[in-house]
């Protein structure tokens, strides 16, 4: 029994103005609803962004990481962020670490990475979807959707698919406070009876959850640090 990443979703005020700029940034697919992309590439799972009226007030707990084939490549691709509608922001980079750090229209942070990134050698344009996160929150996605951990050093933890895509890395301690909703989420499906897997899941260490960040026939549930994410129902 396992899951599957089916989606991350991204909550946003504009829908479809995001999805054109996240379209536009990783040359995706965009589907007829406008709101969902399809990847191009070897990610394994869609890009979803739905409706919300609340306002981004805080960093996200995820973020992109996009990589670079060369020092141009890194400048064309901060430049055509820019031309789409990102911003540079501060987070307290320094400039001799070399990414550049952005936001999307809706203030969703980003990386650039130089080139000559090894942790990401393997990995495409999306390179990593970087988290705040603890190790025991990497080991419970690991089982959860059965990728391998590919690093687990320091309390910090990475999992991959075995079809390839980006990595899903975890910073480990310490975890930044969570305040409100993230405004990112998984949604999973599952490839077993779903009673079943959510059975399994919240024996991984999952809880259900009253958050209102599911589609109504999907659960809500969060991951051991708190985390919402949703498994489908039929």
């Amino acid at each position: 029994m396992t899951s599957q990443l089916h989606a991350l979703c991204f909550d946003a005020n504009d829908p479809p103005r995001l999805a054109r700029f996240w379209a536009g940034v990783l040359d995706w697919e965009t589907e007829q609803d406008a709101v969902t992309l399809r990847p191009t590439d070897d990610t394994g799972f869609l890009l979803r962004f739905l409706p919300t009226g609340e306002p981004k007030t805080v960093p996200n707990q995820m973020h992109f990481d996009l990589t670079s084939q060369s020092l141009e490549h890194q400048q064309q691709t901060v430049a055509k962020s820019l031309d789409l509608g990102a911003r540079h922001i501060d987070i307290g980079q320094r400039p001799e670490e070399g990414h550049v750090v952005l936001a999307d229209p809706e203030g969703n942070e980003f990386c650039v990475l130089p080139p000559g990134n090894k942790f990401l050698a393997d990995c495409g344009f999306l390179g990593a979807i970087a988290s705040d996160g603890s190790q025991a929150v990497g080991y419970f996605w690991s089982k959860a959707l059965a990728w391998p951990l590919v690093w687990d050093q320091d309390e910090e933890t990475a999992i991959r698919s075995p079809h390839g895509g980006p990595k899903i890395t975890w910073g480990g301690s310490p975890v930044a406070p969570k305040p409100a909703k993230n405004r990112l989420h998984f949604d999973l499906t599952p490839s077993t009876d779903p009673h079943l897997e959510l059975n399994r899941l919240i024996s991984l260490g999952a809880t259900s959850s009253t958050t209102r960040q599911c589609d109504p026939t999907w659960i809500p549930l969060t991951d051991p640090d708190g985390n919402e994410f949703c498994l489908r129902t039929p």
